[in-house]
């Protein structure tokens, strides 16, 4: 899974698209705009539901799967759900039916059906979804666009996001209760991604030039791809579902997509 969407709150027509992420299995997509959010199913392409909120723009919807529940992050100009707030928004009563405040602005919000992680700038927070309790705090380096990948499948939960150092990778095995400091890269991350069963990770640094394939269960390297010689900002990684081929998009206008070695092969 990468690890966010594509964030157009500071875009020029502020009244238009804030925000564009896939959900978990990439089946459909989420867009916050200035009055609410929109549903687009993938194939066939369509919409699939739109819902106009009270209060002012949704900057950034997370999607559980398929199903009716959503974490919404309001915009700056929202009255009724302010940026450092995370709704938990129940599509089947229409209505948000749990709440998490902070201090600080909310970066991004991540879901899988037992945990919910909201990103702030120096620390990602997990919460049990049933009751919305604090389970965990993580001190990150400065993390303004919100990096942060979670595994969706059910065999095992992995959280990833940026260490307390530059270049750093903190990789938890939620369910393991086991921490892997990963030394990714010697420029900031820029980007990261797992794939839907949470064995891989995979990294980008704001040179863009090398990404870095973990195993997260040992955080040893796999593999080292070389996208270019020159700088790019890179704008997404993903997995393949099987985990053989990853893809790389930057602000260059490219995309690359590279052939993954088995290490058990």
């Amino acid at each position: 899974m990468s690890s966010g969407g594509l964030d157009l709150s500071r875009a020029k027509d502020r009244h238009d698209v804030n925000f564009i992420g896939f959900n978990q299995d990439q089946s459909c997509f989420a867009v916050g705009c200035s009055n609410g959010f929109r549903v687009y199913n993938c194939s066939p392409f369509r919409e699939q539901l739109e819902r106009v909120l009270e209060g002012g723009g949704i900057r950034h919807v997370e999607m559980l799967f398929r199903s009716k529940m959503f974490a919404l992050v309001g915009a700056a100009n929202n009255g009724l759900y302010p940026p450092n707030k995370v709704i938990i928004w129940d599509d089947q009563s229409r209505k948000d039916v749990g709440e998490l405040s902070f201090r600080d602005e909310v970066k991004a919000v991540r879901l899988r059906r037992d945990k919910v992680i909201a990103v702030l700038e120096f620390k990602v927070m997990v919460f049990n979804f049933e009751d919305l309790s604090c389970v965990m705090e993580i001190d990150t380096v400065s993390n303004p666009k919100g990096l942060c990948a979670l595994s969706p499948g059910s065999q095992q939960a992995v959280l990833a996001c940026p260490g307390s150092q530059r270049g750093q990778v903190r990789l938890e095995l939620l369910d393991q209760r086991r921490t892997h400091v990963l030394l990714a890269h010697t420029s900031p991350i820029s980007c990261m991604a797992l794939n839907l069963e949470g064995t891989r990770l995979v990294t980008a640094s704001e040179k863009g030039t090398i990404l870095r394939v973990f195993e997260t269960s040992t955080g040893r390297s796999l593999q080292e791809l070389r996208r270019g010689a020159g700088t790019a900002s890179i704008c997404s990684l993903c997995f393949n579902a099987p985990s053989t081929l990853l893809s790389c998009s930057s602000e260059r206008g490219t995309v690359h997509v590279f052939c993954l070695t088995d290490p058990d092969a």
